[in-house]
């Protein structure tokens, strides 16, 4: 099974005016990690930039501008993607896995790919995602009526996994998270 875990952070939260400042992830193979992966972005160039999205992403616009251009990063990223799957075989895919990545973060990856006009996404992935939110909310469904929110933090601490506040929101860490939170619920 091949799994594409990732998280990005954003210029905001509508994937159609917002862009991507940051992608992070790791490829699984049958459980083995092949690659880890951290790509800074500077968003499409008519992507609104909210001010609350670089707060929450402890991020400038300034430092933003200086990332890699979006065309550059989504060249290096399907050169990783095509190491593991050909992308004209049916039935050779990723499962996209992340943490709420069913209604926010695979529209973002998507639209990506759109903005690249590369019309691939759906040759790589598998049109449904492993969405870690919505697993553990099964998993958690017998005490959510007891947690503050159901956050990506606060799930993590619930299944008593350490997590460290100063780092979240850096999507290479959140994916760490993710992961851990998705090992522990299915295995």
């Amino acid at each position: 099974m091949k799994i594409f875990y990732f998280d990005v952070e954003t210029t905001g939260v509508k994937h159609w005016k917002n862009g991507i400042h940051q992608i992070s992830g790791l490829i699984e193979i049958d459980g083995v990690i092949k690659e880890t992966f951290n790509y800074l972005v500077r968003p499409f160039e008519r992507a609104i930039i909210e001010e609350e999205a670089m707060k929450i992403g402890n991020v400038t616009v300034a430092q933003i501008s200086l990332y890699p251009p979006m065309v550059e990063v989504h060249s290096k990223m399907c050169f990783m993607l095509n190491k593991y799957v050909n992308k004209y075989v049916k039935e050779d895919k990723y499962f996209l896995c992340g943490y709420n990545s069913a209604a926010f973060d695979a529209n973002f990856l998507r639209a990506f790919f759109v903005q690249n006009n590369d019309n691939y996404f759906g040759s790589f992935f598998w049109s449904a995602s492993l969405d870690v939110m919505v697993l553990a909310m099964e998993h958690l469904k017998n005490e959510r009526h007891l947690m503050k929110d159901f956050k990506l933090h606060t799930v993590a601490s619930k299944l008593g996994i350490q997590v460290d506040e100063k780092k979240l929101h850096d999507a290479s860490y959140d994916i760490e998270i993710t992961r851990e939170i998705y090992k522990l619920i299915t295995t």
